[in-house]
């Protein structure tokens, strides 16, 4: 199962913290920018697409999806 949703890191901080709280998810998320789609774990994929923008999270999940979206709570838009 996929869960979608639209995230905002535009900022260096906001960055670090996102990817500090996804690594304790055992799940597999990509973010998705245009015709980019990087492992969202990763910071230096991250820093290479374009931060103005919202970003599409992609969660791949199957039961755990509360959990997971109470982390990103603070990233979600």
């Amino acid at each position: 199962m996929m869960k979608t949703v639209h995230i905002s890191l535009n900022s260096i901080d906001k960055v670090k913290s996102f990817v500090n709280d996804i690594t304790k998810v055992n799940n597999d998320l990509d973010l998705v920018s245009g015709r980019y789609v990087i492992d969202a774990k990763s910071i230096m994929g991250i820093f290479s697409l374009d931060l103005s923008k919202p970003i599409d999270l992609n969660i791949h999940a199957e039961d755990n999806i509360d959990e997971i979206m109470s982390v990103l709570s603070a990233y979600v838009i």
